[in-house]
């Protein structure tokens, strides 16, 4: 049995006026400040501090100390941007071996129908938590209720108050070794800012992009970093598939490199100043041609369009493909929504609506009109949806119920469940159920 404890979920506020969300990027660290007015008030960006990332490799710290670098650069930005000390932040983070995995509960509510109260939510959640076995080493970061069904009427949002007899739910499991987010923490911490809560990368993206209607149709969210692309497919207001995939914009940028046998740093330059998705590149000119330290460079650019169109192409129709199948939502009417750092390739739109056979779009962040000007592109989508997590989390503290950090050392040898933010004691649950019984 879980116990039933406060879950950090509105401790980004703590009679602060600012919420704070930290984007660990493999190419740049981002932290948003938001202001608010009162515990209960919409937020505004007020300000985003950034900083080149250094000791990341496809999303996983690889160096704490030029992580930790990187980080104090970022915050000392965002403090110096917004004019005040920053305390806490809620840690968007990615990495490899992310897993989601759903189960379904029941739960009895009586021989007839009575109204749901909280509890039955909770012990429902419960029931369907302890179908799930949790590997050692491994923990689960977040646990979302996708779809609730009473009586066998499927399709629910909240049941709350609704009246039944019985109460099934399917929960999906957020799975992340416990390792990666021990680093997480450890670097933060070592920066200067305490961790309020944490959220993968793919979440926060969505939510940074997706407009009501995408998330209720049905939509898939790519967040094309530089070393991963998270993965999120919505359906129905409910996030029904979570991914994240070792492949972004640097692999494109190496394989430049390795065709024009330069540097990085150099192929980096190309890339963003070529179209190498636009149809008309090939009529502009039938070579690339530079100088670079001395030496004379040229390549016929349809090679080296083939080889960044076939990485984009197999990262779409293989690797994604396979996380939309797994999500098990057949109908896409939102289509593919592309955010990140890597969306910005002139094109990229077009050619995947035609390799993908669906709508794309490149998205914004929803709240890129109130953000700092130059610093409210597509990179900066998911460090806006840090924020929109955490007002989500704070209106419906079990839309998404996430690891406590109550305690300051983890049990790397334990798997770890998250503990459900009750605002009751099972008591008082209990004496409330009597009440709707009698």
């Amino acid at each position: 049995m879980v116990s039933f404890m406060r879950n950090s979920a509105s401790s980004a506020y703590r009679g602060s006026e600012f919420l704070v969300g930290l984007d660990l990027g493999t190419s740049k660290i981002t932290v948003v400040v938001a202001e608010r007015e009162g515990p209960s008030g919409e937020a505004q960006i007020i300000g985003i501090g950034q900083a080149p990332s250094t000791g990341i490799r496809k999303g996983q710290i690889v160096n704490i100390d030029q992580t930790v670098k990187s980080l104090k650069r970022a915050i000392e930005d965002a403090e110096n941007m917004v004019g005040q000390n920053l305390s806490e932040a809620t840690v968007a983070f990615s990495g490899a071996n992310v897993q989601s995995i759903k189960k379904k509960g029941l739960i009895s509510l009586g021989r007839s129908p009575r109204t749901v109260i909280r509890f039955d939510i909770e012990r429902v959640i419960e029931s369907a938590q302890n179908d799930l076995s949790v590997p050692g080493g491994q923990m689960i970061l977040h646990t979302i209720p996708v779809e609730y069904s009473l009586d066998g009427t499927s399709g629910i949002d909240d049941p709350l108050g609704m009246a039944g007899m019985r109460l099934e739910i399917e929960l999906m499991s957020v799975i992340v070794p416990v390792a990666i987010v021990q680093n997480v923490k450890n670097c933060v911490t070592r920066a200067g800012l305490g961790v309020s809560g944490l959220v993968i990368k793919p979440l926060a993206s969505s939510l940074g992009a997706l407009t009501s209607e995408e998330i209720v149709v049905g939509s898939v969210v790519v967040d094309f970093g530089g070393g991963t692309c998270g993965v999120s497919v919505f359906s129905e207001g409910r996030p029904k598939h979570l991914a994240v995939i070792s492949v972004g914009g640097e692999h494109i940028t190496n394989d430049i490199a390795v065709v024009l046998k330069i540097p990085t740093n150099k192929a980096e330059e190309i890339k963003k100043e070529l179209s190498l998705f636009s149809d008309s590149i090939l009529a502009e000119q039938d070579k690339l041609e530079f100088e670079y330290m001395g030496r004379a460079y040229a390549c016929p650019l349809d090679k080296l369009t083939d080889v960044v169109q076939c990485r984009v192409e197999e990262l779409f129709s293989i690797y994604i493909k396979n996380e939309i199948a797994a999500s098990g939502v057949t109908s896409l009417p939102g289509g593919l929504v592309i955010t990140g750092g890597g969306s910005k390739s002139a094109g990229i739109d077009q050619y995947l609506a035609k390799l993908v056979n669906m709508p794309v779009r490149v998205s914004l962040p929803l709240d890129s009109g109130r953000m700092p000007p130059s610093r409210n592109g597509v990179e900066y989508t998911c460090a806006a949806g840090i924020i929109r997590y955490v007002l989500e989390k704070e209106r419906d503290p079990l839309k998404y119920i996430d690891y406590s950090f109550e305690s300051e050392n983890i049990n790397i040898a334990d798997p770890i469940v998250p503990a459900l933010p009750a605002k009751k004691t099972v008591f008082q649950n209990v004496v409330n159920l009597f009440k709707e019984l009698f």
